[in-house]
């Protein structure tokens, strides 16, 4: 078995499930406990020194 099926294999079996939990977490993040000051800070972020044009 070539070295470039062995890593085919892994990529179909393993590493595509490796990918999905990932993804999972990513996605799931910010619904964590306790992000919801960090969430409502990043949202807010872009107005932080915004002055209305004065």
């Amino acid at each position: 078995m070539s070295f470039y099926e062995t890593l085919r294999h892994f990529a179909d079996s393993y590493g595509l499930a490796l990918m999905f939990v990932l993804f999972l977490m990513l996605c799931l993040w910010p619904f964590r406990p306790g992000s919801d000051r960090h969430n409502q800070t990043a949202a807010n972020s872009i107005f932080k020194e915004d002055s209305d044009g004065q």
